[in-house]
């Protein structure tokens, strides 16, 4: 397994994530996309899907809350909690 990877490389690609998924229209490190309205149920969908492929984490129905998932900074910190913790 390679060298885990930084807060600032998983923001950078959760980033391009959206870039891609929303034509362009990323949102900054702690805007609320949902309150933005960029992220409908099926993207939030693809999201969580995207985070578990990509990072190599399971996304359990305890960690759907929104809280996690609110803006770039907060997936992040999740993503980064759940490979600290061993949790895969």
């Amino acid at each position: 397994m390679g060298a885990e990877p930084t807060a600032e490389a998983i923001l950078a690609e959760l980033s391009g994530f959206f870039a891609t998924a929303t034509a362009g229209h990323a949102p900054g490190p702690d805007e609320d996309y949902f309150a933005l309205g960029l992220v409908n149920s099926l993207l939030a969908l693809e999201l969580v899907a995207h985070v578990e492929r990509r990072y190599g984490i399971a996304v359990d129905v305890e960690d759907l809350d929104l809280d996690n998932f609110r803006t770039l900074n907060r997936v992040t910190g999740f993503v980064l909690r759940k490979r600290s913790a061993g949790i895969r």
